[in-house]
């Protein structure tokens, strides 16, 4: 299984997306892609993604124009019939991981857009620009736009051991690196570096960006890091974590394997902590 949510392949269009006649082009488009989310669930039909047309699409979301030209769109839906959620299609590969890609940018946009009506700044109702990517305030004219988080997620290594951890609401046996938000006025190191030691009371020093991925639950950016321990006593912040602990090389490959003997395992291999732990442990 491979990583999910990354094989986006929508061409996003952002220099046409402001212009209203465009989009309403490609709203009518009979090629066009309707994506209908609900919460994290997308509709599905006769066990594929249902894309047909939406005559209750009243504010689509434009996404981007595939390879052939089609364009997409999202829309938020109150549909309970043929509804599928985005982990389960991810770990079942139910579709296909570029149309796994455009979920993830559908659900986050229709996300923001149910949370963003009113104007921050004055409280009057926004105006939806730009396709969807941008929310006009015509009291006050402030722009308001999507926002993703970012998030460091990071294995640590200490003289052939590698560091996880696991909340209590995790299904039993599961273990995986250590994540936590970026805060403002913060490099993405010192992020990684703080969290581990907050959680775990372990200090980190040098630190390597490895990968990222999209999580869209809710509108996250996962910057996939390694980092090199410089202490190794494991002091636990039991409001973040049940437990934390150094796993031994062959420890941890028996729990990528899900072969442990105690039925410990690693993340799921569509989640980037699964990646992180391969590459800490340098296995393909």
């Amino acid at each position: 299984m491979q990583l999910a949510y990354i094989h986006n392949p929508l061409d996003r269009s952002a220099n046409l997306r402001p212009d209203d006649d465009w989009i309403s082009t490609q709203r009518e488009n009979r090629n066009a892609k309707f994506v209908r989310i609900n919460g994290d669930q997308t509709v599905m039909r006769d066990g594929r993604l249902d894309t047909s047309f939406a005559p209750d699409a009243t504010a689509p979301i434009f996404l981007g124009l595939d390879p052939t030209g089609a364009p997409w769109f999202a829309i938020g839906t109150s549909a309970t019939e043929g509804l599928k959620d985005l982990r389960s299609l991810a770990m079942e590969e139910a579709v296909s991981p570029e149309e796994l890609g455009i979920l993830a940018q559908a659900r986050s946009l229709v996300q923001w857009h149910q949370r963003r009506s009113f104007c921050s700044n004055c409280g009057n109702r926004l105006e939806i620009r730009d396709g969807g990517y941008r929310r006009h305030c015509p009291s006050c004219s402030m722009d308001h736009f999507p926002r993703t988080d970012p998030v460091v997620i990071i294995v640590v290594r200490h003289e052939g051991s590698i560091l996880l951890g696991r909340q209590s609401p995790w299904k039993p046996g599961m273990y995986s690196a250590l994540a936590g938000f970026v805060e403002p006025g913060e490099t993405i190191e010192d992020a990684a570096r703080r969290e581990v030691f907050e959680e775990a009371g372990i200090r980190v020093g040098a630190v390597r960006y490895v990968s990222s991925q999209p999580w869209p639950f809710l509108s996250n950016l996962m910057i996939g890091l390694i980092g090199d321990a410089v202490s190794s006593t494991i002091t636990l912040d039991h409001k973040e974590l049940e437990d934390a602990r150094w796993f031994s090389a062959a420890e941890a490959t028996m729990m990528v394997e899900r072969t442990h003997p105690d039925g410990l395992y690693a993340a799921n291999p569509m989640a980037i902590a699964h990646q992180l732990v391969k590459a800490a442990l340098q296995l393909p």
